[in-house]
């Protein structure tokens, strides 16, 4: 049984995840590249197939800023137009019982929901402190790490700037006069946990479960901020937002100060399409009836992304300065792959380059719900509003580290330069660019793609010698060891 926000039912009742994913890309790319959209249309693999299409969307945006921006509406649009609300009280699962998405723009609640505040005990953070292998880095031992990432190529220089740019104003911690809304408080990646210590005012929404919000609390109160926290009239904590948009828009429309919606939620497969489609028509409604409202992304770095031609500089000079193993090694694997292991990642004149860091494994659910976060945060910076976007490192979350292969592969990733991060260090550094933003927000760049690379933490993706793809499978050989211990 279905319900909330959905894949439309067909006929025979199934809800087919590769039928929208498919009109969803063709219908982004048709005005701007319509030999893309047919490409799309006629995919008959597009679970294996989708990496192809998910590219072609960056390279036909490059064209002029206008094409990155219409592709990033069109695909809005046909998101919307095809994800329904499921209506499966009566047991049905059929279209008959699907209502319009947009519908949710205007519903009204079914239950209120009641703010129950958790004040912090502990003391605000006076400076910025990144917790990294043991140590707790801050003043001169911060700005020495971050110019060593940005030497290992494991962030883009303006990330240190702007990390660097935190921690001399220690001030902007607590994002004074925002309430950040954290859709996910629950999540590792999420910046609930660094917000409070630095004093911050956070609103939590995640699922009633009370294991999530027994730790939300005692994080909160061991911190020094404040907590808002959705509660019912029957003392329920939490709310489903794949069935409770207008209970949560309706909620957070009450709350105090500058609302700033940060989407940071993860479920497997298509699930993880639906709660991010809940969490774009939240953020729609809320930014029609409080215009000034924020929206905050973390996007993935296996993924897709114009690079700026430093970095496409960098990985070129890495391949070519790489050793003489790496060179011995690599000629018969490349042989013997026909080209598909350890190449390039990029022409050496590229300018932007492509980089290319999709993992098949990850599937297309997931390329999709992160690319309509993409492309949401691409469109409400052409309309003007304050957007905080910033790719994040891979880091060993839970929920990756369930996937083996994935797992493995992390463990072997340093192997070629890429350093994955844990949850702690990953979070605070995406905070800290975060409250920057928000503290001053950057000014839209010449095109679109440059706002995505902007202060990009891609731990070491965009610059590594080789097209990750080309290295991923002998990253986990080399880490599956690890990965088991």
């Amino acid at each position: 049984m279905t319900h909330g926000i959905s894949f439309p039912a067909r006929p025979d009742g199934r809800r087919s995840t590769t039928e929208v994913g498919r009109e969803v890309v063709a219908a982004a790319l048709r005005a701007v590249d319509p030999a893309g959209a047919l490409g799309v249309e006629q995919e008959t693999a597009w679970r294996s197939g989708y990496v192809v299409h998910f590219r072609r969307l960056v390279e036909a945006g490059l064209a002029t800023p206008e094409a990155w921006v219409r592709i990033a509406r069109d695909g809005l649009d046909a998101v919307h137009q095809r994800m329904v609300v499921a209506d499966d009280g009566d047991g049905r699962d059929t279209a008959a019982a699907d209502r319009p998405l947009a519908s949710l723009l205007d519903a009204a609640p079914t239950r209120v929901l009641h703010t129950e505040e958790v004040r912090g005990e502990g003391a605000a953070a006076t400076e910025l402190v990144v917790p990294y292998r043991g140590r707790e880095l801050r003043g001169d031992a911060l700005r020495d790490q971050l110019a060593d990432w940005v030497v290992r190529g494991v962030m883009e220089p303006s990330a240190a700037e702007a990390v660097a740019e935190v921690a001399a104003h220690p001030g902007w911690l607590r994002a004074e006069g925002h309430t950040v809304v954290v859709l996910g408080a629950g999540a590792e990646m999420g910046p609930l946990a660094p917000l409070l210590r630095w004093g911050a005012t956070v609103a939590a929404v995640d699922l009633p479960r009370e294991a999530v919000w027994e730790r939300v609390r005692a994080t909160a109160t061991r911190a020094a901020g404040r907590l808002l926290v959705p509660v019912d009239d029957a003392g329920v904590t939490g709310a489903d937002l794949l069935a409770e948009v207008p209970e949560v828009a309706t909620w957070v429309e009450g709350l105090d100060g500058r609302l700033v919606v940060g989407n940071y939620l993860y479920a497997d497969g298509a699930t993880h399409v639906r709660v991010t489609v809940a969490a774009d028509v939240l953020g729609a409604r809320l930014v029609r009836n409080r215009p000034d409202t924020a929206l905050a992304f973390l996007a993935t770095p296996t993924d897709v992304f114009a690079v700026p031609r430093a970095a496409v500089e960098a990985s070129t000079d890495a391949y070519v300065e790489r050793g003489r193993t790496a060179k011995v090694v690599g000629r018969p694997l490349r042989w013997v792959s026909r080209g598909r292991l350890l190449h390039r990642a990029y022409p050496p004149a590229a300018d932007p380059g492509i980089g290319d860091s999709l993992v098949p494994v990850q599937g297309p659910n997931y390329a999709l719900a992160k690319r309509i976060q993409r492309w949401r945060a691409t469109t409400a910076l052409a309309d003007g509003g304050l957007v905080s976007f910033h790719v994040a490192p891979s880091t060993r979350t839970r929920s990756v580290l369930k996937n083996r292969a994935l797992a493995a592969a992390f463990a072997g990733a340093h192997r070629f330069g890429v350093e994955v991060f844990e949850p702690a260090t990953a979070n605070t550094l995406m905070a800290a660019l975060l409250v920057r933003d928000l503290a001053r927000p950057p000014a839209p760049r010449a095109h679109p793609w440059q706002d995505e690379a902007a202060a990009a933490v891609h731990g070491g993706l965009w610059r590594a010698a080789y097209e990750p793809r080309s290295a991923l499978g002998l990253a986990a050989v080399l880490g599956y060891g690890s990965a088991r211990g």
